[in-house]
């Protein structure tokens, strides 16, 4: 009996069978994933969100086209991650590569086009480029961003493909490591593609409330935070004067900034919520340390102590904000008026470092700062956790490893570092700032209040008073309210959170603000791809540049020779088998 391969018609049944399988796999997508961190590999909930998927979802990537190298490698890393994500989702994910205003011809119609999409938060991004063959630099328009849009009504929500955090060759370089920074973009690619995706189809909106009735500001120094979180959340005022917050109702609190003292019953509502599962952020500056203060002193400023009375219920909680002010010589550059030009016009130094600015991070891997650039604090305190039974404590943001500490009554100085000897006084690192707590909180008021109070709890809210919390609650306090508030400029008005006047660069604040809210409210737990670290295998430049040749022959030149020599001898062995 001939073998298959043998029938005359066996080989064009073969070929003929193959092509059948090569288009069938078309209609499959799989991967194994072999890397030691899991590159390729989706977390459990981004799974569980595209395959509970009811409705389609539109993705416009608009990095595309002809790219640097390494936005072109983002770019595939994309295109692969989101062909995963359209495989899961059972065909729910639409994806579209394109060059945004490329068939507008019209100069006036094309910026107009542009400024509607920077209106949605699509970014833009000027590149460089210098051929190393003529020498000549051109510049190219790169748009690092994608637009995700759902067929419900809701606006679309625009993505900044790049990653917040940029990384230096050297830890005292400020050269930045190009090929590091779009590593750890591809990083944050599923984090960003689901998150977005459960913001755009989730059936309940949570509520998050700003607190009021402690002197919270409510002008435009929060104008960048309420912006923020109205995008993403049912926002809301709640008067602490007024009532109990219901954590039924009220997913998350917001206490930013107070400067008015807290009084028993405050204290008790507060408390009553967080035993019933209620989230809170206490953004709190303790010491009363302004710039203003110091620019209207012209010299030293004493920052005294608030007197917010909340030092009770936070060390109940777990966490002391103590009564000093943080340095650290990683800071930001403060502008100082210097004089005036020729015109009239104010002489602005912005070569002064100011160590009461210090820039914060963190890197246990918590899922809220995590792969954050540096976050920017102005005046901090200092945290110190304290023994709370039952509660995890997470340090989400510190200072770095050149710190101090300046009790009070702290004085500032616009020169509070003049000579080596005060250099020599910043021996302290990574001093708390944030700090994440969960568990079952114990009460404040456990049995410090009578029956009377407990009737009143009971009549007001409809629930008994709780001396320990019976549900998993989370708290965040952040010993700086600056982080969260942002600066007015006198002439473009509210400046984004994280930012100084006069310099052009946007710190992490906003991020980790959303982080952190987001956390407290989410129940998709989608924040554990927010974690992924992925390994940066870099080749040897010199040796790639010295061996291009052979490693050519090798990928290019050595398969075709190998396909050649196989028909050969496959030619060889067939004359000779039948000319016997």
């Amino acid at each position: 009996m001939k073998k298959f391969w043998q029938h005359k018609y066996g080989i064009p049944a073969s070929i003929g069978l193959l092509l059948v399988l090569i288009y069938l796999s078309g209609f499959f997508f799989f991967r194994v994933d072999l890397t030691s961190e899991k590159r390729y590999s989706l977390s459990a909930p981004t799974k569980k969100l595209l395959t509970e998927l009811d409705s389609t979802v539109t993705v416009r990537v608009f990095l595309t086209g002809d790219l640097p190298a390494d936005y072109k490698k983002l770019s595939i890393a994309t295109k692969d991650l989101l062909d995963e994500f359209k495989s899961i989702s059972h065909n729910h994910i639409l994806v579209n590569f394109e060059k945004p205003g490329e068939n507008i011809t019209n100069d006036t119609a094309k910026v107009i086009f542009y400024d509607s999409l920077s209106r949605l938060g699509v970014v833009f991004e000027q590149a460089e480029n210098v051929s190393s063959k003529s020498e000549k630099q051109t510049n190219q328009l790169i748009i690092p961003s994608a637009l995700i849009s759902c067929r419900n009504g809701q606006k679309p929500i625009a993505i900044d493909l790049r990653s917040s955090r940029k990384i230096y060759k050297t830890d005292k370089s400020q050269e930045e490591d190009v090929e590091a920074t779009r590593n750890a973009a591809e990083a944050l690619l599923e984090y960003k593609f689901a998150d977005a995706i459960d913001k755009l189809t989730r059936k309940y909106v949570p509520a998050v409330a700003y607190l009021v009735g402690n002197g919270e500001p409510v002008d435009l120094t929060v104008n960048d935070l309420g912006e923020s979180l109205r995008n993403e959340y049912r926002l809301a005022v709640f008067d602490l004067k007024k009532g109990f917050p219901d954590p039924s109702i009220v997913d998350a609190l917001m206490i930013v900034k107070p400067t008015l003292p807290f009084t028993e019953e405050d204290k008790l509502k507060l408390d009553q919520y967080v035993m019933n599962g209620g989230r809170i952020i206490w953004c709190i500056d303790k010491l009363h340390a302004e710039l203003d203060s110091l620019m209207r002193s012209q010299a030293k400023y004493t920052a005294f102590d608030r007197g917010l009375e909340l030092d009770d219920i936070l060390f109940k909680y777990g966490v002391r904000i103590n009564p000093d002010l943080v340095q650290d010589l990683n800071c930001s550059k403060l502008p100082l008026v210097t004089g005036k030009d020729a015109n009239g016009n104010p002489s602005i130094d912005r070569g002064f470092s100011w160590p009461y600015y210090p820039f914060l991070s963190e890197n246990n891997k918590n899922p809220i700062s995590n792969n954050l650039d540096r976050v920017l604090s102005i005046f901090p305190s200092s945290i110190d956790t304290v023994k709370a039974p039952g509660i995890q404590k997470t340090i989400l943001l510190a200072t770095d490893t050149n710190s101090r500490r300046i009790s009070s009554p702290a004085i500032v100085d616009i020169n509070s570092v003049k000579t080596d000897d005060d250099l020599r006084m910043f021996t302290q690192s990574h001093i708390p700032v944030a700090v994440l707590l969960e568990g079952k909180f114990n009460s404040l008021f456990a049995n410090r209040v009578g029956k009377t109070v407990m009737d009143s709890v009971q009549r007001v809210t409809g629930k008994p008073f709780l001396s320990q919390g019976i549900h998993n609650a989370k708290q965040i306090v952040i010993s700086d309210a600056d982080i969260v508030t942002n600066v007015i400029s006198q002439t473009t008005g509210p400046l984004p959170m994280g930012m100084v006047l006069f310099e052009n660069y946007r710190f992490a604040n906003r991020e980790f603000f959303l982080n952190s809210v987001d956390y407290l409210v989410s129940t998709s737990h989608l924040f554990e791809s927010r974690n992924k670290d992925f390994v940066l295998r870099l080749l040897d430049k010199a040796k790639v540049e010295e061996q291009r040749t052979t490693w050519q022959f090798i990928n290019i030149g050595l398969p075709v020779l190998l396909v050649i020599l196989t028909g050969v001898l496959f030619q060889w062995l067939r004359k000779k088998k039948y000319e016997q």
